[in-house]
């Protein structure tokens, strides 16, 4: 289903270059929204950003280290620029750290960096990407929280932690842009296979996967789906929410 029927509407997704964030500007790509492919590695942001122009669609592509808070304002400035406008921002940025450790065992430095790119990456986005659309009294910023974040995975308390603060700050933002036409929301997905869930020990896989009671893992295309919806224009009285995407695992 198709939610977009202005040319022009911008969508920047952080984390573009793998996983869901690519599949999400895939999608977003074939609906005719012009796509900016934020990613930090440079070289699977062009390689998104250039799929997208082969199958004629507009896209812009950058590096972009979420923890480099002199970078952020400059590379959503370039997109917006290259594209003509921000109508929303899409943070797919995030990592699990050190998992399958008891809290006892966590490193302090693992844990700041999880934080750090987290949740401090995703305030420092949302900061910069509020002017754009704070102008236009319209906009649409999604962040990927984790069911995690909801009801915490054992062996993961920096990454459960992470996501539940990125809960809680999209509540609070929210409420500040009500009267701007803007959405602050979050969706939280359970496994999803990707290229980070991949990576994990497989203890922590098997671990989150029993507790699906759909029995498998979430595909792309129905993260990259809802995605398209709640940063669309069709989403419009929702915000300070976090969607489920868990195969029934989360009930509120």
């Amino acid at each position: 289903m198709n939610y977009f029927d202005n040319p022009d509407y911008s969508v920047i997704i952080v984390g573009a270059g793998r996983g869901i964030g690519r599949a999400a500007a895939d999608l977003l790509a074939s609906q005719g929204v012009a796509v900016g492919c934020l990613d930090s590695v440079g070289e699977t942001a062009e390689a998104s950003a250039e799929a997208i122009k082969k199958r004629g669609g507009r896209a812009f592509a950058a590096q972009l280290d979420i923890t480099d808070d002199a970078a952020i304002a400059p590379t959503l400035a370039a997109a917006a620029k290259s594209l003509g406008r921000i109508d929303a921002l899409v943070n797919c940025a995030g990592i699990t750290g050190n998992t399958n450790i008891k809290a006892h065992d966590v490193d302090p430095v693992d844990f700041d960096r999880v934080l750090g790119i987290n949740l401090r990456g995703a305030f420092m986005l949302t900061k910069y990407a509020l002017p754009h659309m704070i102008t236009r009294k319209y906009g649409r910023v999604l962040h990927l929280a984790s069911i995690a974040g909801k009801e915490g995975n054992a062996g993961m308390t920096a990454y459960s932690a992470s996501k539940a603060g990125l809960i809680g700050m999209v509540k609070s933002m929210a409420k500040d842009y009500v009267d701007k036409g803007i959405t602050i929301n979050a969706l939280a997905p359970a496994v999803i296979r990707t290229p980070m869930v991949d990576a994990m020990p497989q203890a922590s896989q098997d671990y989150m996967t029993a507790k699906i009671p759909m029995g498998r893992c979430g595909e792309l295309e129905e993260a990259a789906q809802m995605i398209a919806w709640i940063v669309s224009p069709a989403c419009s009285f929702t915000t300070g929410f976090t969607f489920d995407l868990s195969g029934g695992r989360a009930t509120y």
